[in-house]
């Protein structure tokens, strides 16, 4: 490869890059795995996974669960 390939190479690796990095920023990301359960990347180092009716169950208990945070908040930690 010529010196001028080389940084076409680089600097096409550099901008991916910096779009990677944009995109895990930019928020939560959703596929469906091997198995067919839902997976949500960008909450954390691992993806959270659960099936179809577990998601739908959590989410009809979403109020719940924001109400438990409001009255744990002192005891509850945030990650960061």
């Amino acid at each position: 490869m010529s010196d001028e390939d080389l940084k076409a190479e680089l600097e096409r690796l550099r901008s991916e890059n910096a779009a990677l990095k944009k995109g895990g920023a930019a928020g939560l990301t959703m596929k469906v795995s091997e198995k067919g359960a839902l997976s949500i990347y960008g909450m954390g180092r691992f993806p959270v996974t659960l099936y179809k009716e577990q998601w739908l169950k959590l989410l009809e208990r979403s109020d719940d669960i924001r109400t438990f945070i409001a009255a744990n908040e002192g005891r509850l930690k945030t990650k960061g």
